[in-house]
């Protein structure tokens, strides 16, 4: 088992943290995978009723670790993404500090949500001249309106912890040094249940979203081939690197 994906199971709750503290968790290809086996593995254990994914040191995830993307990256979020979104037993996720990209649509995906105060969450896909990637641009709509979504996705602003609770992201806002904790006896008290009617719950709590899933998808791919190497997208990594503003008013012709 990679390091940068942690283990441990407690009285059929699976604690599984996210452990690249020195890059705010930012996953790596080796970390999608590690991530992916975890899920998978889960899946596949009676053992198992519940999962609750956190981050180490004081962050959830700041998304993909831009030194490390690529054809391989994308190929291992891929794997991990279908992994989480197929995964049939409850899933919880704890998330202090930083939520970023994938870091955030990871907790779309999530049964129930707890956040930390010092929640810092963003949507940064149309600052970087793309698109929303897992399924996002219909589970945070489907969670918590259309008109809201839209705003945080046009945006890309910064949404902390009482802006989650306020617009839905959130099920409650712990002290970060409460949340944990907390995650874990909400998590204990589900996996008292048989894991199978449990497994059936989530079947009928998400039939109806799947064909919805499927197809934002297929649209967010789609539209991700379209601005991956952009102009625009190229402009947005250039700044970045530079540590600049973007200025795609540039790129505009006549």
């Amino acid at each position: 088992m990679s390091e940068t994906v942690l283990k441990e199971l407690r009285d059929g709750v699976l604690l599984i943290t996210l452990n690249r503290p020195q890059r705010k968790n930012a996953f790596s290809v080796e970390q999608w995978h590690a991530f992916a086996d975890a899920i998978e593995a889960a899946q596949a254990d009676d053992h198992v009723n519940v999962v609750v994914v956190t981050g180490a040191g004081g962050h959830f995830s700041s998304g993909v670790d831009l030194s490390d993307f690529g054809e391989e990256s994308a190929k291992a979020f891929e794997r991990a993404s279908w992994a989480v979104m197929n995964f049939d037993k409850p899933l919880i996720g704890a998330a202090p500090g930083a939520a970023v990209g994938g870091g955030a649509t990871l907790l779309f995906h999530c049964d129930v949500v707890y956040v930390g105060e010092s929640l810092k969450m963003r949507l940064p896909f149309v600052s970087l001249g793309l698109v929303p990637e897992w399924a996002s641009s219909y589970m945070l709509q489907a969670n918590i309106g259309a008109r809201r979504a839209a705003e945080l996705f046009y945006t890309a602003e910064w949404i902390n912890a009482d802006r989650a609770m306020e617009t839905g992201i959130a099920t409650r806002v712990y002290p970060d040094e409460q949340l944990l904790d907390a995650a874990m006896a909400k998590a204990t008290e589900m996996a008292q249940w048989p894991v199978r009617s449990l497994q059936e719950t989530k079947r009928c709590l998400k039939v109806a979203h799947a064909a919805a899933i499927k197809a934002a998808v297929d649209a967010e791919m789609a539209g991700m081939n379209k601005q991956a190497g952009s102009p625009e997208n190229i402009e947005a990594v250039m700044a970045f690197m530079e540590k600049r503003q973007p200025d795609f008013r540039k790129l505009l012709k006549g």
